[in-house]
């Protein structure tokens, strides 16, 4: 984006210098050109530049749209482990009371 907005920037100086030209001058049509190609050139350049940061900010918003969705897997698979090991939490319970249980009568 920095180099997006030097290139406005030297368009907008180039504009600048075109605006003050001084009609009289003998170089006048050869200035003019020259500057008129240049303002073409930055144009060109900025236009590639705008067309390479929506690539880019298109490519940002589905990397994005990604992670969110794994983030979202993983939060689902936490929330599985964590009632899984609460399933074997009330697992051992239970066999920790049917031992219990099974001692009374064989004493």
């Amino acid at each position: 984006m920095k180099t997006f907005n030097e290139k406005a920037k030297k368009l907008e100086d180039v504009l600048k210098k075109l605006n003050q030209i001084n009609p009289k001058n003998i170089n006048v049509d050869k200035k003019v050109e020259l500057i008129q190609n240049q303002k073409n050139q930055l144009e060109i350049e900025k236009s590639e530049l705008q067309s390479k940061y929506n690539i880019l900010e298109k490519e940002y918003d589905n990397l994005k749209l990604r992670f969110n969705k794994i983030q979202a897997l993983k939060e689902k698979e936490f929330e599985k482990e964590k009632k899984f090991e609460e399933k074997i939490d009330e697992l051992n319970q239970e066999t920790d009371i049917l031992i219990n249980e099974i001692d009374k009568w064989q004493m």
